[in-house]
Order: structure tokens, then C-alpha cells, then sequence
């Protein structure tokens, strides 16, 4: 059995004692890797057994697991966490830190549980070895356990592999995978575009300026790029302009051959929703792309959905040096993957309040960072494009 882990996720193995979670976590895992709650109850008072210390070595626990995650390193919890509560506390761990979570479930035969822990309780006990829990104990884990089972993906797991024999558990090959945000390989050089808002002949127009050779057809599109490089969409294609549906064309287009990566715009993402059927206000722009798009075919439509919905928020670039995104990316949410860091790529950071215009009124993030990487993004037209503390916003609302 294959399977994929994101390289930096929260895994949480769950399970009853005696069901294999420690053996598989030293098969698959370096030591340092991995968070035991029986090894933390012996750093607390020299034994694994004693659950008088069960609180300190799960506040412990919790401790070493954030403070991993805070540094981007994949951290394994092994605990039992048949309990839905014991599993709430590891998914607020993770939200905090803009991590994915994954639940790796032994749910192996009662009597197999049982067998295996008899066995451990006959090995000669040696110095902080883990004794048997009993038989009584393990039903009750199991019964836990099985009660909330089918819920695991709504309690808030992104992934949910369950494990039914031994012979599943011995059979799984683990890969890591980066996280979609995750391209440092792309080394550019790139060029990178920020908001078009439909305005499809001035986009034609700064290709060629760039050097790209662009020709249409009946067929299609034909784009010769520059030897070497790479177009950024920093998102909001649509909206406004006189030609939304076109513009779309041609970045799908570019980012279907390779030439070019895009991250999505808030004006993308509510066109989505319109495209679902969803209760949208026709404002900002939307009206003007709803009405083109009466033009086009549903199977376009159901094509623009498709990619606008598979666009990440954000990408890392270059070995870490350049960072891309719609709104921005402070450097605490750069690399990560959750709710809050899609909301920020999106709408930058708001105090919650209007200004005098009616709109957001936003916090100047920029000014506070101090992150390495290069940050560039667009979303807020600015009257020049200026480096502010490695970021820079080229939303210059030229067109």
C-alpha cells in the first residue's frame, strides 16, 4: 500500500494499545520525528506507565509538537487518540501552526490488541520498558475508537488512511511529498504579471514587449517564449475589462503548456462561486464577466471553474527566495497550507474595519516583514511599484 504524506504535516496515529503505532512509527520515521506520549510521561518521572503523569506529558507532548511544526519539520503524535477530544487539541495544534494533518488509523482486531499487549507484559521488564495495559483497557479504547471512526475527515483531517490487519500495516510504503505552495525547483527566471482584470489586448501588448511571440487561431493559441523564462499571473483575471473570457483563454492556455504558473485573485475565486450557481452580488466587475461569459459554452465555463479551483495561493519559488501571491505572504504563513494562509494570499491582512471609501481597511503588513524571501504580489493598486523590506506590490492599475 502507497502513501503520500504532505513533508510538513501533523501526522496523528490513532489506535488502541497493542495495535502497532510505536513499531510503525520507528519503521517509517526518524526518532526525532516522532512525539510519544509514553516517552514524555518518562521525562516527567522515569516511567511510561504512570498516568498520575498523563497531563504534564500531554502538555509536554503538545509543547515539542508545536514547537517542530513552528520550525516546518513533519512531526509524528504517538498516542493512542481514540478519543475525539484527545484528536481536537492535535487539529487546534495544527491550525495554529498552517499545517495538514493526517490520520493514520490501526483499527485492528480486538483480539490481536490483546495478544500483543499480553506479550509485552512477559518481556522481562527493563527500566522504563512499557508495560501491559490489559485486556479491559483496549476494548475500551477499541469501542472509543470505533464510535467516531466515520468522522475523522469532518472533525478536521485533511487525509484519512485506515489500517484493518496486520498484514495492511506491514504492506504500506510511505513517500513524502512537497506541498503544493511548495516549487522551489522552478528556478526562473520568471516575469511576473500582476492583476489583469480582463483587459485582454494590453496583456498581448506587454507579452510581446517581453518578447513573446503570440499568434491565435482557429485552433488556439501558439506562444513562443523567451528561451528560458516564465510568466507569473498574480491572479484577478477577470472582472472589469472588456474581454474577461479571452484573457482566460490565453492564461489557461500558458499555464496548461508550462509557460507560465498562476496563483488565484479574489475577483477569480467569487467568479467561482457565480459559476456554482452560489448567491454572488454582480458588483466590481463581476457583472461585466457574467455577461461576456453568456457568450461562451458551459463546457468553457465548467473548464474556468476547474482551473481557477486547482490554483494554490501561493507558490515559493527559487530555493526559497521569491514568493508569489495575490494580496501578499508574510513570512509566518509562507510554505504553509490552510484556511487563514488561503484568506491572506487572497485579501491581505484587514482590520475589520471600512475606510472612507467603503472598502477594507487594511493592515500594511509589508512594513513588519523582515522574511528572506522576496515577496511579490498585487490585489491593491499602488501609484508606482517600490521595494518595501523585500516586498512589492505591482498592482500599478495601469489598465
Amino acid at each position: 500500500m502507497q502513501l503520500e504524506l504532505p513533508d510538513l504535516s501533523l501526522v496523528v496515529l490513532v489506535g488502541a494499545s497493542g495495535s502497532g503505532k510505536s513499531s510503525f512509527a520507528a519503521r517509517h520515521f526518524l526518532a526525532t520525528e516522532v512525539v510519544s506520549s509514553d516517552a514524555c510521561r518518562a521525562m516527567i518521572c522515569d516511567d511510561p506507565n504512570d498516568m498520575t503523569s498523563t497531563h504534564g506529558a500531554f502538555s509536554l507532548l503538545n509543547e515539542i509538537a508545536g514547537r517542530r511544526l513552528s520550525a516546518g519539520k513533519l512531526t509524528v503524535v504517538d498516542a493512542t487518540s481514540v478519543r475525539k477530544d484527545d484528536r481536537k487539541e492535535l487539529l487546534q495544534l495544527a491550525r495554529r501552526h498552517d499545517v495538514l494533518t493526517v490520520a493514520l488509523v490501526f483499527d485492528l482486531p480486538t483480539n490481536v490488541c490483546v495478544k500483543r499487549d499480553a506479550e509485552r507484559g512477559q518481556i522481562a521488564p527493563a527500566v522504563g520498558a512499557r508495560r501491559a495495559v490489559g485486556p479491559q483497557v483496549i476494548r475500551r479504547q477499541q469501542a472509543a475508537l470505533r464510535r467516531d471512526l466515520r468522522g475523522l475527515r469532518k472533525e478536521g483531517f485533511h487525509s484519512v488512511y485506515k489500517f484493518k490487519t496486520a498484514e495492511e500495516v506491514d504492506s504500506v510504503a510511505l513517500s513524502r511529498v512537497p506541498l503544493w505552495c511548495n516549487r522551489q525547483q522552478e528556478l526562473g527566471p520568471f516575469d511576473i504579471i500582476g492583476d489583469v482584470h480582463g483587459c485582454y489586448a494590453e496583456l498581448v501588448q506587454l507579452l510581446g514587449k517581453l518578447g513573446y511571440e503570440l499568434s491565435e487561431g482557429a485552433m488556439g493559441f501558439s506562444v513562443k517564449s523567451p528561451v528560458g523564462r516564465r510568466l507569473i499571473f498574480l491572479g484577478d483575471l477577470v472582472d472589469r475589462g472588456p474581454a474577461s473570457p479571452q484573457v482566460l483563454k490565453l492564461v489557461m492556455h500558458l499555464v496548461g503548456t508550462g509557460q507560465a504558473l498562476c496563483v488565484p485573485g479574489n475577483h477569480d475565486v467569487k467568479l467561482t462561486r457565480f459559476l456554482q450557481g452560489k448567491q454572488v452580488k454582480l458588483r466590481h466587475g463581476l457583472e461585466q464577466t457574467a455577461e461576456q461569459l453568456t457568450h461562451e459554452s458551459d463546457t468553457f465555463k465548467q473548464e474556468v471553474l476547474s482551473f481557477v479551483q486547482k490554483l494554490v495561493s501561493h507558490q515559493v519559488l527559487d530555493r526559497g527566495k521569491l514568493v508569489v501571491a495575490h494580496a501578499g505572504m508574510k513570512q509566518a504563513f509562507q510554505g504553509r497550507a490552510s484556511g487563514r494562509v488561503r484568506e491572506f494570499a487572497l485579501y491581505g491582512e484587514t482590520t475589520g474595519e471600512v475606510d472612507s471609501f467603503g472598502l477594507p481597511e487594511r493592515v500594511d503588513w509589508a512594513q513588519d516583514y523582515r522574511g528572506d524571501a522576496m515577496v511579490v504580489y498585487g490585489h491593491t493598486p499602488v501609484p508606482r511599484a517600490e521595494w518595501i523590506n523585500r516586498t512589492i506590490c505591482i498592482d500599478t492599475g495601469c489598465v
